[in-house]
């Protein structure tokens, strides 16, 4: 089957978290597409499971462009380094997705354990700076890199996107996760306001809930029986709606959080 192409021209995206789930079904699309992706994930060590570097591969194997680079997003220096390496490797960044997350599960009740069995931990200044540091840190400083070079550079055209779960009203049981969340939301539309004359536009995906290996039967049996939550969906799927995002038709869309059920 046809896919359509980002754009008439190549090209460049840095794709974070890009080792697995969302990420990595993000940066395999965006090189069906034409793109040259550049896989950002966190190394996990030795048998710690996949790596930025097995989806770049398999995008090359595919026929596409792209390469790895392992970096810790809590590490401040850590975005001009990944955007020098995108540079160098396939050129100058054009689309920005920030997916990664320094997912830390916290509270401020008594509970050991959420509904379905995952353990909580008190809120902390551990819990609260490693959550804030990857999930809204992290994408500030890496859309004011894009920013800074695409202006350098003469740019006119450029797309971010974050990714979040909602926490606009609380996020009980992950309640850093859910407030370092609506912080970068926040600076992903200070972006799209300020950003708007270089031609960058920028829009957070909120998703469905999505199947990254996680979703067990009870989860299931809750999307079901919620009067707001209509499916449990693939990283393929989500992928697909962060390529439209970031295609020529978008255009016009920016400043926006989109809801995905």
């Amino acid at each position: 089957m046809h896919t359509a192409s980002l754009s008439s021209s190549r090209r460049v995206a840095l794709v974070t978290g890009a080792n697995h789930g969302i990420g990595a079904a993000t940066a395999r699309e965006l090189a069906a597409r034409g793109a040259a992706v550049l896989c950002a994930y966190l190394d996990p060590g030795p048998g710690g499971g996949p790596t930025g570097e097995d989806t770049a591969g398999e995008i090359r194997r595919a026929g596409g462009q792209a390469a790895a680079y392992a970096a810790d997003l809590a590490d401040t220096t850590a975005p001009a380094a990944l955007f020098d390496f995108a540079e160098a490797h396939l050129g100058p960044v054009d689309i920005l997705v920030n997916n990664a997350s320094g997912w830390v599960q916290d509270t401020f009740t008594p509970e050991s354990a959420d509904r379905f069995g995952r353990p909580m931990r008190p809120v902390s200044p551990e819990t609260f700076q490693r959550q804030f540091a990857v999930d809204a840190l992290a994408p500030a400083l890496l859309i004011g890199e894009l920013a800074r070079r695409h202006r350098a550079r003469g740019a006119d055209w450029g797309r971010v996107v974050g990714l979040t779960s909602g926490g606009a009203l609380g996020f009980p049981s992950e309640v850093s996760y859910g407030a370092a969340k609506a912080a970068q939301t926040d600076y992903t539309l200070s972006a799209a306001a300020e950003l708007a004359g270089l031609g960058i536009t920028a829009n957070v995906v909120h998703p469905p809930v999505t199947d990254t290996g996680w979703v067990t039967d009870e989860v299931r049996r809750f999307v079901e029986e919620s009067p707001t939550l209509f499916h449990v969906a693939t990283p393929e799927q989500v992928a697909k709606t962060i390529a439209h995002l970031v295609s020529d038709e978008a255009e016009l869309i920016t400043g926006n959080v989109l809801t995905l059920r």
